[in-house]
């Protein structure tokens, strides 16, 4: 089994709170894996610190064999969504993410494009994103988790503020990018998404994480 991530004996607290508990986990290459639990469970932190976002306080992580905090600070070939995606309000979509390409100069303006177009926007709109429904503003934060075709994808909650059509659109998006070989963990509070999505299950409670399936 080829491990993308290797989450090893990690807890990490916040004063007298402890929000994750001794998690060990290995998340296998190619797979879509679930993250299910209530507000508070611990998986948002959990992601958070896959990212290199929060640094744990006891374990290690490991994203494709190198440490995160240690090796690298935040894994390169990864795209992410974690809460609200935050943009420049008062540029467009497109000019919000030519803004973000131009860090790593791995993609063209074509490419950008395209990728607006695979989850369901215009990349022609003008509109500034200040003006963007929740929906269209989550369309825009998973064309920005896409658009440089990482290995590995974080999405929590991607389908907050979608439609019935736009939840069905990101769902055969996600399994495409299964079909290319992408690692995906999904957390969602809708257990449909899960049950069709996800090859493996994991079930975040007070910190702790158990293996439904």
């Amino acid at each position: 089994m080829n491990v993308a991530i290797k989450v090893q004996n990690v807890s990490k607290s916040f004063g007298d709170e402890t929000v994750l508990s001794n998690v060990s986990h290995d998340f296998e290459e190619g797979k879509i894996h679930g993250i299910v639990g209530n507000n508070g469970s611990g998986k948002t932190v959990l992601m958070k610190c896959i990212c290199g976002f929060l640094l744990p306080n006891k374990g290690e992580i490991y994203v494709q064999y190198k440490q995160v905090g240690k090796e690298i600070d935040f894994p390169k070939n990864m795209g992410i969504i974690i809460e609200t995606p935050g943009f420049l309000p008062n540029y467009s979509g497109l000019k919000n993410l030519q803004i973000l390409a131009s860090l790593n100069k791995k993609i063209d303006r074509q490419a950008i494009a395209k990728t607006i177009r695979r989850v369901g926007l215009d990349p022609t709109l003008k509109k500034p994103v200040s003006k963007y429904s929740l929906g269209m503003r989550q369309r825009l934060g998973i064309a920005q988790a896409i658009m440089e075709n990482p290995a590995i994808l974080i999405l929590d909650e991607p389908f907050n503020g979608l439609d019935k059509n736009g939840v069905a659109q990101i769902h055969q998006l996600i399994k495409g990018l299964r079909e290319q070989g992408k690692t995906i963990l999904l957390a969602s509070h809708n257990q449909l998404d899960i049950d069709e999505l996800c090859d493996t299950v994991c079930e975040m409670d007070a910190g702790v994480i158990t293996v439904v399936r």
